[in-house]
């Protein structure tokens, strides 16, 4: 199956900026989709932002909340997948995760349900 380690979190101040990376292993897709979720303690697992590729086309999806501010990105030849987050929130707060799954299928939201893999989660504090 696909392992995907990721790193990058921390503490920092509102307005700054951090980049978590997600480095996958396993089995090469032609077709796939990864994404970023984070938590918070006793709320659900929230999208964040996810990437499609399939049939040399890329399709990117931010939540309203992150819009303007995150980045998802990919780097190919490092089978890394990257979060770059500018203008950072208190309210940005949580563990954050990576996940993918086979396919890239899409109906018009993404929900933790529908991802197969996922990273441990790193701690992203954003201090007021």
């Amino acid at each position: 199956q696909v392992q995907l380690v990721e790193s990058g979190g921390g503490l920092v101040q509102a307005g700054g900026s951090l980049r978590l990376s997600c480095a996958a292993s396993g089995r090469t897709f032609s077709s796939y989709t990864m994404g970023w979720f984070r938590q918070t303690p006793g709320k659900e697992r929230e999208f964040v932002a996810a990437r499609r590729w399939s049939g040399g086309n890329t399709y990117y999806y931010y939540a309203d909340s992150v819009k303007g501010r995150f980045t998802i990105s990919r780097d190919n030849a490092k089978n890394t997948l990257y979060l770059q987050m500018n203008s950072l929130k208190p309210e940005d707060t949580a563990v954050y995760f990576c996940a993918a799954r086979l396919g890239a299928g899409y109906s018009g939201s993404f929900y933790p349900s529908s991802f197969d893999f996922w990273s441990q989660g790193t701690q992203v504090t954003v201090s007021s």
